[in-house]
């Protein structure tokens, strides 16, 4: 496995490591309802985003089973963080990953969320030689199955009433997509055998 992640450019997101600098960017998200329904915390304050900034600023490669590579999603034109991503190394042996992303609301419908972690999967399976990328999501939340769909990871699996998530127990959604399933270099995506 590589260690640390260089700056990555797609059509419409810089995808690079986080900086302190990034909180107050990372706060107008993670503050909004909108954005907390789906994740295990509720609306974070500016204290709990700089917290999470920091951790994540440590977050920038895979060296041993268990770390996470998370990114600032940055658009190139205003500099802002207006997103971020992350791939987790779950299994050495098997040589699995998992993805997740979380963006701001107000990009919402513009496919950028889709497109950096496509990249984010790119890089799972190119540069860091995992096999097999899960994806995980509520069953309510549609706008994220559409992404995992979009990417051509296939629904394996709803686990009912599997988590609870703020006093209520809620369906996952786990997609997944093999390595050969990916086409290597398409900026399109999945080949055409693969779902969505």
């Amino acid at each position: 496995m590589v260690r640390p992640v260089d700056p990555i450019r797609t059509e419409r997101v810089l995808l690079r490591p986080f900086a302190v600098g990034d909180i107050d960017d990372v706060w107008a998200y993670q503050r909004e309802p909108e954005v907390a329904r789906y994740m295990r915390w509720q609306p974070r304050d500016r204290d709990e985003v700089a917290a999470a900034v920091h951790q994540m600023t440590g977050e920038n490669g895979l060296s041993r089973e268990g770390d996470c590579l998370s990114l600032a999603a940055v658009d190139p034109a205003s500099h802002t963080v207006i997103g971020q991503v992350e791939l987790v190394w779950v299994s050495e042996i098997n040589g699995q990953g998992e993805i997740g992303y979380v963006f701001n609301p107000r990009t919402y419908g513009r496919g950028l969320a889709t497109e950096a972690a496509r990249e984010l999967l790119r890089l799972g399976f190119d540069r860091f030689g995992l096999r097999r990328i899960v994806g995980r999501c509520l069953a309510k939340n549609t706008a994220s199955a559409a992404v995992l769909t979009r990417l051509g990871m296939r629904q394996e699996a709803r686990f009912v009433e599997s988590l609870q998530l703020k006093g209520h127990w809620e369906d996952e959604l786990v997609y997944a997509v093999l390595r050969h399933e990916m086409a290597p270099t398409d900026q399109a995506g999945p080949t055409p055998s693969a779902p969505g």
